[in-house]
C-alpha cells in the first residue's frame, strides 16, 4: 500500500477527488488538500478554505490574467514569476500568513508519512516551493499534474519543476507546451451519476451546459439552436448558475449533449461535463483538432467544429434514433475502458514504475 498524497488549489472540476477517491478505492491510501472552496459544490476531503481575495484590484487582475491565456500563442509553458513588485509583495504575504495552518494540518494529518505527493496544477502550499523541497530532500517522490489552463495561466514553478520525478497531464494541448509530460486519462467513477431516464415523447431534449460561453462556444450553440428550431420538434436546455445535482439531473433526462464547438477551448479537450454525459449514454458533440481525433482512441463523441458541422450534426441525430443509439452504447463502453479507475490506476502505476517512484 502506497500513501498518495495529492495538494490543489481547488478541486478543479471534482477531478483531484476523483484521483483521492481512485487511489483508496484500489487500496492505497490518499487525502486530498485544497487552498480554496470549489464553487460548484463538488466534494472536499481537507479543505484549507483560504479566501481569494474580491476586491475589484484583483477582479482585474484575474480579468487580464484570463485576457493572456485568450491571446497566447505561446508553444511552450513559461516558468512563473511576478509581474511587478505588487504581485511579488502579494504572493510573499500571502504565503506568510498560509504558514501556520499548513504546518498544523502537516502534523494533524501526518502529512510527513507519505510517500508521493502529487501536485495537481503544478503547485504546493505556497506560491513558493519550500514544503516540496523540504519532502523532497527527505527522500519523498513528487509528481506535478496538469489540468485545464494552468500550464498557460500561471506556468510552471522553475523550483518544483526542477525536483518533480514525473510530470503528467489529461490535457491533450499541454502535451505541446512541456516535452516531458505524460498522458494519462483522469479517473472517473460512473456510479455517482444518476440513471437516465428515457425520452418517450417525439420532442429531442438537447442540452449544454457551459461554465464559461466563450471556452464553450455558447453563442455559436444558440444560433445553430434557433436555425434547428425552424424543422425541428426540440427542447433545448442552457444550464448555467445551477447545483450540480441539478445538472445532472437534467442532463439524464436528454436525448443530446452538445458540450464545445467553436468556443476558445481550441478543440483539443472534452471535459468532466462532456465525461458525464458520455457516462449516461447520452451523444456528445465537441470540436477536436485533426491531431486530435487522430490521436484519441476509439473516439466516442460526435465531432463538429463549426456550424454548419454543428447544424449536420444534430439533424443526423434528430433524424436516426439507431444512430444515437450507437453513440449511446459507445460512450458508456468507452468511459469504463479509459476513464475507469482500475484502467487509469494501472497506467499510473506504470508510469510510477517507469520514472523509478516505486
Amino acid at each position: 500500500m502506497k500513501k498518495i498524497l495529492h495538494i490543489a488549489p481547488l478541486n478543479f472540476a471534482g477531478v483531484p477527488y476523483d484521483f483521492f477517491k481512485m487511489h483508496n478505492h484500489v487500496g492505497d491510501f490518499s487525502h486530498l488538500i485544497t487552498l480554496h472552496k470549489n464553487p460548484h459544490t463538488f466534494p472536499e476531503d481537507i479543505c484549507f478554505d483560504f479566501p481569494l481575495p474580491k476586491f475589484s484590484l484583483a477582479k482585474f487582475w484575474r480579468d487580464r490574467k484570463k485576457k493572456e491565456i485568450d491571446n497566447s500563442n505561446s508553444e511552450s509553458a513559461p516558468y512563473f514569476k511576478p509581474k511587478n513588485v505588487f504581485e511579488k509583495i502579494y504572493f510573499a504575504v500571502n504565503d506568510s500568513l498560509r504558514t501556520q495552518k499548513v504546518e498544523e494540518a502537516i502534523k494533524k494529518y501526518e502529512l510527513d508519512s507519505f510517500d508521493i505527493i502529487h501536485l495537481d496544477g503544478g503547485l504546493g502550499f505556497y506560491r513558493n516551493s519550500k514544503q516540496i523541497q523540504k519532502w523532497k530532500s527527505e527522500g519523498k517522490k513528487i509528481v506535478s499534474c496538469f489540468y485545464g489552463s494552468d500550464l498557460r495561466s500561471r506556468g510552471l514553478i522553475k523550483e518544483i519543476d526542477e525536483i518533480s520525478d514525473l510530470n503528467i497531464t489529461s490535457e491533450y494541448d499541454h502535451l505541446l507546451l512541456k516535452n516531458d509530460l505524460e498522458y494519462l486519462f483522469y479517473p472517473y467513477d460512473t456510479a455517482e451519476l444518476p440513471a437516465r431516464i428515457e425520452n418517450n415523447s417525439d420532442v429531442i431534449k438537447i442540452v449544454h451546459s457551459p461554465t464559461n460561453r466563450k471556452y464553450k462556444g455558447t453563442e455559436l450553440i444558440i444560433s445553430v439552436i434557433n436555425e434547428i428550431k425552424k424543422k425541428y420538434k426540440i427542447e433545448f436546455h442552457l444550464l448555467e448558475n445551477l447545483s450540480r445535482e441539478e445538472v445532472l439531473r437534467v442532463k439524464s433526462t436528454s436525448d443530446i449533449c452538445i458540450d464545445q464547438v467553436g468556443g476558445l477551448g481550441g478543440g483539443t479537450g472534452y471535459g468532466k461535463s462532456g465525461l458525464e454525459t458520455l457516462g449516461m449514454g447520452i451523444p456528445t458533440i465537441i470540436n477536436m483538432i485533426p491531431e486530435y481525433i487522430e490521436w484519441m482512441p476509439e473516439n466516442p463523441f460526435v465531432i463538429a467544429n463549426n456550424f454548419d458541422e454543428l447544424k449536420k450534426a444534430l439533424v443526423e441525430l434528430i433524424d436516426d434514433p439507431q444512430l444515437r443509439q450507437e453513440y449511446s452504447a459507445k460512450g458508456t463502453q468507452w468511459v469504463k475502458k479509459y476513464h475507469g479507475y482500475e484502467s487509469v490506476n494501472k497506467s499510473l502505476y506504470d508510469l510510477y514504475k517507469k520514472y523509478r517512484i516505486i
